[in-house]
């Protein structure tokens, strides 16, 4: 028995659509997934719901086994046949193990595959290629509180501090309360690994042993929110009754967790959320349920979830006094799109998320009408000893954007660099550079 499943792919740029056809195994499950406890716990599932929606499928509902974590969602053919897919939400790294000894058909990630995981999995075909490596949302990771707690921000090293337990009291922060406690996810979790590289590993620091550990999100947001003296970090739809803080890191301005900020990856502990399945896989439901997910309708379960979709807008920018002139020019005439185009590590190609958001983009620009002369390209990039050369690499990459907008029918109404000039991370980490290494989209 099969069903019909409509499967999008990027083809130069555009979006094609065209039907393929799902078969429905008579035993076991149709799909497996494992990994991330932060997509699995809900977005996973709600993902796979629509996606049998889609299909036709009748009395879809989730069903609980007696292991802690996992679920199991259930359609029904109009013939009576269940349908099943299996999620089990143990923590990033338990995805890829799945993976290799063959438990699982598609990994969902909270953090990018290791090199070290993609050695072990190479006889799978390459997993950071453009088809394996699918980017389904983006989240952020808040530092929440105690509602009561009156602290407003903090930065990145007073977190890697406090969580190395090298600050061991809110008043060494200027705050009260007394001795500080510590909440973090478990080993398995991506939350944890998102966390030690972009705040503790990053100043050689190393999580205290005093941390209480949960491998439940929702579990560790209500024990922060209980304790007046607590602090942890969780993924942005699991902020709950806690307080988040503002966050800011080297230069960067001080950012809430908010929607905008996540959805350009501005805010410094954003993350993405990853769907990883092998290239040759023979799963035709782990394509179809990578597809779903990066399709209008998949983006909106991603916000209905929680977590920052994908989905282009516009948005104004208020101007102020630390942007330089032009940029407050630019943000009183036009609106910037909530998408940058960030480049491949060591490379001045778009990476793959940036692959995707172009089709976006490029609907985004066709079906407002803005194809001729409305579109402006602004690029940034990391410091450089020579300002001069900081500015043409910005504009290079600008100019990277722009002949693939051209090559599609776009033409630009300008394309400019601001060189190192308002950077959203440290330049003091590879990491940082690399976020710092980005491109505005703006229209009119």
């Amino acid at each position: 028995m099969t069903l019909r499943v409509l499967c999008v792919f990027l083809l130069s740029g555009w979006l094609s659509v065209y039907a393929a056809v799902l078969p429905i195994p008579e035993n076991g499950s149709a799909l497996r997934i494992q990994g991330s406890n932060t997509i699995g716990a809900e977005l996973g599932p709600a993902l796979v719901e629509g996606l049998l929606q889609e299909q036709g499928l009748l009395k879809i509902h989730r069903e609980t086994p007696d292991t802690a974590n996992e679920q199991r969602i259930v359609g029904q053919t109009a013939q009576g046949q269940r349908v099943v897919i299996e999620v089990a939400a143990h923590g990033s790294s338990t995805g890829f193990a799945a993976l290799k000894n063959t438990s699982a058909d598609l990994a969902a990630s909270s953090r990018e595959i290791k090199d070290s995981e993609l050695l072990a999995l190479q006889t799978l075909g390459d997993l950071k290629s453009p088809a394996a490596e699918q980017i389904i949302a983006i989240d952020g990771l808040a530092i929440i509180l105690n509602p009561a707690n009156p602290l407003q921000q903090l930065d990145t090293e007073q977190l890697a501090r406090i969580f190395a337990g090298e600050v061991k009291t809110w008043e060494d922060l200027g705050g009260r309360g007394g001795a500080i406690h510590l909440y973090a996810r478990d080993d398995q979790s991506g939350t944890y690994d998102t966390f030690k590289e972009l705040v503790l590993s990053r100043l050689g620091k190393s999580l205290s042993s005093t941390a209480k550990r949960f491998e439940s999100s929702e579990q560790l947001s209500d024990a922060v929110s209980a304790d007046p003296q607590g602090i942890g970090f969780i993924g942005l739809p699991y902020v709950r009754q806690a307080k988040a803080v503002a966050i800011t890191d080297g230069a960067s301005q001080a950012m809430l967790p908010l929607n905008s900020l996540i959805a350009t990856e501005d805010y410094p502990l954003s993350r993405r959320l990853f769907f990883y399945l092998p290239p040759d896989t023979r799963n035709p439901w782990a394509q179809a349920l990578a597809t779903f997910a990066q399709s209008p309708q998949g983006q909106a379960i991603v916000a209905a979830s929680g977590f920052v979709s994908q989905t282009v807008q516009a948005m104004s920018v208020a101007p102020n006094a630390l942007m330089p002139e032009g940029y407050q020019s630019l943000s009183r005439h036009a609106q910037r799109l909530t998408v940058n185009f960030r480049f491949a590590e060591g490379s001045a190609g778009l990476d793959n998320k940036a692959r995707q958001d172009l089709a976006r983009v490029l609907d985004y620009i066709k079906r407002n009408g803005k194809t001729e002369r409305a579109v402006t390209l602004v690029g940034f990039g990391d410091l450089k000893d020579d300002p001069a050369r900081a500015d043409l690499l910005s504009k290079l990459r600008a100019m990277a954007v722009r002949r693939e907008l051209v090559r599609n029918g776009v033409v630009m109404r300008e394309v400019r660099g601001f060189g190192a000039l308002m950077p959203v991370a440290t330049n003091s980490a590879d990491e940082g550079r690399i976020k710092n290494r980005r491109v505005e989209v703006w229209v009119y």
